[in-house]
């Protein structure tokens, strides 16, 4: 089994300045642009004591899983990021210089696997996770993970959760630019379904996720609105 014998069969993408089918066709053809912002979903399909301390982060996690709901309890989820939950572990560290010491709730919530970690809370999801890095921003090294546990046959399908949220203003000075926050997820599977896209097929020139996203949106894959 190859590449071309795996499907991505639906998929969810969040992004400041960009709503529905119609914005998310403009930006993959360049006519649109992200925004830089600390917005983050409102998530009100959660408990507000739940969401009320989540960085951008995770409720961009959750909501780009949300829209791909229902799920097969069983599903295996994959979370990619580059930064991770970069915002609260500055926090963390600046407590840690200012006052000398750290609070429990605060550091559990400023670890890599915590955003994929909340929404198989928030949705109850059993089959478990992953959060991988994938070096070099590039999103192929981090699906070989994926790849890898369904060409092996440890897995039928798997949910490939990508984010990565605005950097903190501290940050400014090491990046060029502003990356602007994104978010995206999809399930991957050995089996095709109506309106799905072979993952070969797939004209990728970018390797970046923003690029991943961009050819999986010209594709005509089925989108699932936020």
């Amino acid at each position: 089994m190859s590449d071309e014998k795996l499907y991505i069969t639906r998929f969810s993408a969040w992004a400041l300045g960009i709503k529905g089918d119609a914005e998310w066709n403009e930006w993959a053809l360049g006519k649109r642009q992200m925004l830089c912002g600390r917005e983050a979903p409102d998530i009100t399909f959660t408990d507000s004591m739940f969401r009320r301390r989540l960085s951008q982060i995770s409720k961009m996690t959750i909501q780009v899983v949300h829209s791909l709901l229902p799920l097969n309890n069983h599903t295996k989820m994959l979370f990619l990021s580059l930064r991770g939950e970069i915002s609260m572990q500055f926090k963390i560290n600046k407590m840690q210089i200012e006052e000398g010491a750290l609070m429990p709730a605060s550091f559990s919530l400023a670890v890599f696997n915590a955003p994929p970690a909340l929404a198989s809370m928030a949705f109850g999801l059993k089959g478990g996770y992953s959060a991988v890095y994938p070096g070099g921003n590039s999103i192929s090294s981090g699906l070989i993970t994926a790849k890898a546990a369904l060409l092996s046959g440890a897995e039928e399908e798997l949910l490939v959760v990508y984010a990565d949220e605005n950097l903190p203003p501290e940050y400014s000075g090491l990046m060029p630019e502003c990356p602007p926050p994104l978010a995206f997820s999809f399930v991957l599977s050995k089996e095709p379904k109506a309106g799905s896209v072979s993952l070969s097929s797939l004209n990728q020139e970018d390797d970046s996720p923003a690029g991943f996203l961009k050819a999986l949106i010209l594709s005509g894959g089925i989108y699932v609105s936020c």
